[in-house]
């Protein structure tokens, strides 16, 4: 049985990713800033899992989290999944929320990389493995602060996966598509909204153009890609980018 830390655990993949861990006997700590929901999927698996508030922007945060799980056990894969959006043209976007969308989305996997490293480099083996997204590799208007945070995960995956790679530890990321959790279904409501755009006409403009398959990814099938990348099956995997988007 293997530990997992899975950040932004109260959202839909995350939700999904401590399921798929679960589900492949592993010992999982739910981590979230709102500590109620991250302890709503906790409880869905008695004995199998833990919640833990975490705040990944905050160094004393990740830290006490980072010390209090390592402390007498070893933590075997990192999961840096928590994430938010915002969207406005660049003239607009207001400086408080670019700060915060680096700062959880970017600052964040690195400050959990930086604290689990020496801990991982210790007990030589560690598997992390760290969301992106398409938006790492491209771009779409009005989500600036999103698309750098997203490519510069990439970057910090890549560094990360140079200096662990001699001690056992691999550093991979994993770009999702378009995945119908609350966050999309959110920003499918602004622009009906902004837009006077149907959910429907949204995806035929937007999203489905771009992608072969012509539908949403499932969080499902981003638990599995992310369990895949941090198992046994993928130990000489590192440094690399997974793509789960349907042929975006």
């Amino acid at each position: 049985m293997r530990n997992i830390l899975v950040t932004g655990a109260g959202g839909g993949l995350g939700a999904a990713m401590v399921k798929k861990f679960v589900e492949e006997g592993d010992y999982v700590y739910a981590a979230d800033l709102k500590l109620e929901a991250a302890q709503a999927v906790a409880d869905l698996y008695p004995e199998k899992t833990e919640a833990v508030e975490l705040n990944v922007a905050i160094s004393t945060s990740v830290q006490r989290v980072i010390d209090k799980i390592c402390k007498d056990k070893e933590l075997h894969v990192l999961v840096n999944n928590a994430g938010l959006q915002y969207r406005a043209k660049i003239e607009d976007f207001p400086e408080e929320q670019w700060d915060l969308l680096q700062n959880v989305m970017l600052k964040g996997p690195f400050l959990l990389t930086k604290y689990v490293f020496p801990y991982m480099k210790k007990q030589q083996h560690g598997r992390i493995v760290n969301i992106s997204s398409i938006h790492g590799e491209m771009a779409s208007p009005e989500k600036a602060a999103y698309v750098a945070a997203k490519h510069g995960v990439i970057g910090l995956t890549r560094v990360a996966a140079l200096e662990g790679a001699m001690h056992g530890i691999t550093v991979n990321a994993v770009l999702p598509g378009a995945v119908k959790t609350p966050l999309i279904v959110k920003q499918l409501q602004e622009l009906e909204e902004s837009k006077g755009m149907s959910e429907l006409d949204a995806l035929n403009e937007i999203v489905y153009p771009k992608q072969a398959m012509q539908r949403f990814i499932t969080a499902e099938e981003i638990a599995d890609s992310v369990y895949f990348i941090s198992s046994k099956h993928a130990t000489a995997i590192t440094g690399e980018t997974l793509s789960v988007s349907g042929g975006m």
